[in-house]
């Protein structure tokens, strides 16, 4: 399918193939008919992505900030590789569409295949020729309504959460300050709720095209007399800023003509420099509308389907946008007035030069249309991309027969800034597929690092008779059951931490590989393979003596709504990061933990039993300690390990630095460019293992160990 991309590396806005995505639960798949260009949000990624890199730096000193600090804990070389990895990723554009359900996920209750449906949602109602989008951002269209008008329901959405926040009601008057695709959107649902309507504008045209759809118009220069006129000298009773302007003007001017105990509401992006001596006399109340209602943001509601009761939030986002294209259909709402441009989907960049001003001419309400087929279900061949020699993958010919067939499952950061770099240049291994569930960040990782072919189904992966090793990168929940499926499909794993979340689910892993003849599995430890704690691991050789060990992790703060601190789809940062220290642990003390002792600090509201003290013991005596903290300085290193045995000390910082002492005397190795934390060892290990017939370079002993020890630590936490 074709979509629309924003590239922040070179500016460029391009259409690109990708693979139709596939719908998680509590999502639908819409064939999109059509989609709003937004001359507000998108303009400024596509200005923003335009700019030279200093002109991004001085855009967003925040970031330089921490670029700088990332590369004194991890040195240069690995903070540009991020940095430009991360510029290198194209961005999904658009957020408001409409279209025709094809298929359902899991889960999903109120919409069948076939439905006429507006969409709404940034990552989700892009503009592409399928979007899986959650249900809490889906509305039934009327039969009446077109698409070209569904379309606006997402920024409909957003005029009326902030009408709503105004408080106006029937006979009231507002003025609506900025009189673009939202102000006149905000000026016909005032109208439609039966107000008095004011619409103030900088452009004439616009002011006129206000006054033709009911409202009482003005231009700027002439508002404050407009106003005292409008509202007989009481000033108005709502008034809506809808511009987009860095400037303090509108909310200014929405002072000046408000009556007293108004309410003022920002529903647009503008300068916020309030005028105290205003707003204080006449005792004001400054509202900003946050988008299209409550729900937004909310990761429970957008993506895990949980709806608000009616009783309690009576116009979530989702019923906001039900409303809007309901009054569509009562003919309320004529949003056709204000369509001034129509480009197919191909000709999408087109559309973004004229919205940046490049091409010149005035414009509002642009939209992007896609080819509709007689079929409601998507071809077969639209979930997956080939890529021929021509796109830059090397013609198969000289790739050689004995190299193993590698199908990754998940495209996300990681892979793009650290493991596929590694895997396209690492010997006796060919880059076959790779799948994401939207499909887009698989197509970018093919072309960027030559994966034969792209696909939205894991099962293109699982069940491919042309894959052998199956690499997943995944969200942690999907972890255990992707591997299982493809252990039993006679498929080699190396499965990114953790291997599981819950102990059954460890157990079934281990079982699969029991069996007579059982592919070979290794996880994502890639810290025993480090250059330096190899140094470490000979140091501490034949010490005759247990170790005493003390890792401290200054992990950082991760809000508690950040995916991996849900329990079913992340199971907490201890699972999800802390266990490589377990494991590294383990692997210095020749063998997995044989008891636990786990304490959380307390988490005040604002942690998620991510500030923690574990103390393991292992079958040799040996102690290891490891304090694993959210509530440091990032800017602080992130790694320290220090141990003790038999007159030597190690310490490692960062696996940047080395210290080693003994009899007095201390060598110290440096990495001054680059961290290097095992990652190309650990896979080149597992592949040489594969092609030599021996066991994985992790012994399961270990793995399943570790794991254990995770879990029972996860346990002791929970107080179970």
């Amino acid at each position: 399918m074709k979509q629309v991309l924003q590239n922040l590396k070179d500016g460029k806005t391009l259409v690109a193939d990708v693979p139709a995505p596939t719908p998680k639960p509590g999502q639908a798949l819409v064939r999109t008919a059509a989609s709003l260009v937004s001359a507000g949000t998108e303009r400024m990624l596509v200005e923003f992505a335009g700019k030279s890199l200093l002109g991004k730096a001085q855009a967003r000193p925040d970031l330089v900030r921490q670029m700088l600090d990332k590369a004194r804990r991890e040195g240069i070389l690995s903070t540009l590789e991020a940095a430009f990895n991360r510029l290198d990723q194209p961005l999904p554009l658009g957020y408001s569409s409409a279209g025709t359900i094809v298929s359902l996920g899991a889960g999903v209750t109120g919409f069948q295949p076939g439905d006429r449906v507006a969409c709404a949602g940034g990552g989700w109602a892009v503009h592409a020729e399928y979007a899986a989008v959650p249900a809490n951002l889906l509305a039934k269209l009327p039969d009446n309504v077109d698409f070209d008008s569904a379309a606006f329901a997402t920024l409909g959405a957003i005029a009326m959460h902030g009408f709503r926040l105004s408080g106006a009601a029937l006979g009231d008057s507002v003025a609506v300050i900025g009189l673009g695709l939202l102000g006149l959107l905000t000026v016909e649902i005032a109208h439609a709720a039966g107000c008095r309507v004011l619409g103030i504008d900088l452009d004439p045209a616009r002011v006129a095209l206000a006054a033709s759809l009911g409202a009482t118009a003005a231009h700027r220069p002439d508002a404050e007399a407009a106003a005292t006129a409008f509202a007989q000298s009481r000033g108005v009773d709502a008034v809506l800023i809808c511009a987009d302007t860095e400037s303090d003007d509108p909310v200014e001017l929405a002072g000046e003509i408000a009556r007293d105990r108004a309410k003022v509401v920002a529903v647009g992006a503008v300068g916020l420099n309030v005028p105290r001596r205003t707003y204080y006399a006449k005792e004001l109340d400054l509202i900003i509308s946050r988008s299209y209602g409550p729900g937004r943001y909310d990761p429970a509601y957008e993506e895990g389907g949980a709806d608000y009761p009616a009783a309690y939030v009576r116009w979530t986002a989702g019923r906001n946008l039900q409303a809007f294209v309901d009054l569509l259909g009562a003919g309320k709402l004529d949003v056709t007035p204000i369509i001034t441009h129509r480009f197919p989907v191909a000709d999408a960049p087109a559309a973004y030069d004229l919205i940046t001003g490049k091409s010149g001419g005035a414009f509002l309400g642009v939209l992007l249309t896609y080819p509709q087929s007689e079929s409601s279900e998507v071809h077969s061949n639209a979930k997956y991309l080939a890529y021929s020699p021509e796109s830059g993958v090397e013609a198969s010919a000289e790739i050689p027969e004995s190299d193993v067939r590698l199908g990754l499952l998940g495209a996300g950061n990681f892979g793009g800034a650290v493991l596929f770099p590694i895997l396209k240049k690492l010997p006796g291994i060919r880059l076959q597929a790779v799948a994401s569930a939207s499909g887009l960040s698989a197509a970018h990782a093919a072309r960027k690092f030559g994966f034969a072919r792209a696909a939205s189904d894991e099962n293109d992966i699982l069940t491919a008779a042309d894959v052998d090793v199956v690499a997943i990168l995944t969200r942690h929940n999907l972890h255990a059951a992707q591997t299982l499926a493809a252990l039993q499909l006679g498929k080699h794993v190396y499965c990114e931490k953790p291997l599981a979340l819950t102990q059954p689910d460890l157990a079934a892993i281990e079982a699969a590989l029991a069996v007579p003849n059982a592919p070979r599995l290794t996880v994502g430890f890639n810290r025993r393979f480090a250059p330096h704690v190899l140094l470490l691991k000979e140091f501490l050789a034949n010490s005759g003596e247990p170790l005493a060990m003390h890792l401290r992790a200054n992990a950082g703060y991760l809000p508690p709504d950040h995916w991996t601190q849900h329990p079913e789809q992340g199971g907490g940062r201890l699972l999800g990061e802390a266990i490589h220290f377990i494991d590294l642990m383990a692997f210095l003390a020749g063998a997995p933990p044989s008891s636990v002792h786990a304490v959380a600090m307390p988490d005040g509201g604002r942690y998620t039993q991510d500030n923690l003290a574990l103390t393991f013991t292992f079958p040799d005596g040996s102690v290891g300690t490891l304090h694993y903290l959210a509530n440091g300085d990032k800017s602080v290193p992130k790694e320290r390990l220090e141990v003790f045995t038999a007159g030597r000390v190690a310490i490692l910082d960062d696996y940047r630095r080395l210290s080693l002492t003994r009899d007095g005397r201390t060598t110290t190795h440096t990495a001054r460019l680059r961290q290097d934390k095992g990652h190309r060892a650990a896979w080149a290990a597992f592949i040489a293992s594969l092609h030599a017939g021996t066991p994985p370079p992790i012994p399961y002993a270990h793995i399943f160990g570790v794991h254990r020890a995770a879990l029972a630590a996860l346990a002791a936490l929970r107080g179970e």
